[in-house]
């Protein structure tokens, strides 16, 4: 897309928004209006947040499907394949939201311990837990994605939620569901992803 072209009203960050996340639904810029305008006061402090903040959900799923290939009993053979290969995707939005922050002249975050209760115990279970945990990903990126303030971290989470959209198809897809739940993906807050990912998550 061209950064000469305008829509009246509109920014480019909007519109890129509306291009690579899919925010423009009406529930989705409802639900995250009230960040944007507490972001714009935060500026140069905002994309700090938002990065590390994609990196621990990046390393929570990066640890799930690690742990998942050594303590899942009897994976089948294409979940197994599947669960190898968004292992190694995750293992791959972990290194780039770490060099993301460095960028940002920041630490990047240390990975706490994170708990999955009986997620593991089944391959059932396993996709069940992968299920939330993709949908919630792609949440909380819609969701941030309009606070971003840096053209480069926008482009990275672009590239990002379209592939954790993609983990998320499949997974649908192998536990038999829709493989969207709609033709809009919801936007959450990160108050909200916090509430979701929080049971996992261990000081």
């Amino acid at each position: 897309m061209s950064a000469d072209i305008r829509v009246p009203g509109t920014t480019r960050r909007e519109l890129l928004l509306r291009g690579a996340l899919g925010a423009a639904s009406a529930s989705g810029m409802a639900a995250v209006g009230p960040f944007v305008a507490q972001a714009l006061g935060q500026s140069g402090r905002i994309d700090v947040e938002i990065v590390q903040f994609a990196l621990l959900l990046e390393q929570l799923e990066a640890d799930y499907y690690r742990r998942a290939l050594r303590e899942v009993p009897d994976l089948s053979p294409p979940v197994r394949q599947l669960a190898r290969e968004i292992a190694a995707n995750e293992a791959q939005h972990v290194e780039t939201l770490s060099q993301l922050a460095v960028q940002l002249s920041a630490t990047p975050d240390e990975p706490p311990r994170f708990e999955f209760g009986d997620a593991l115990r089944s391959e059932r279970a396993f996709l069940g837990l992968a299920q939330t945990l993709e949908d919630t990903g792609v949440s909380a990126y819609n969701g941030a994605a309009p606070l971003v303030e840096q053209d480069d971290i926008l482009d990275a989470a672009g590239q990002i939620v379209q592939v954790e959209a993609r983990h998320a198809a499949l997974i649908r897809f192998e536990r038999g569901e829709d493989i969207t739940p709609g033709a809009f993906d919801k936007a959450l807050s990160m108050s909200q992803i916090r509430g979701l990912a929080g049971p996992y998550i261990r000081p």
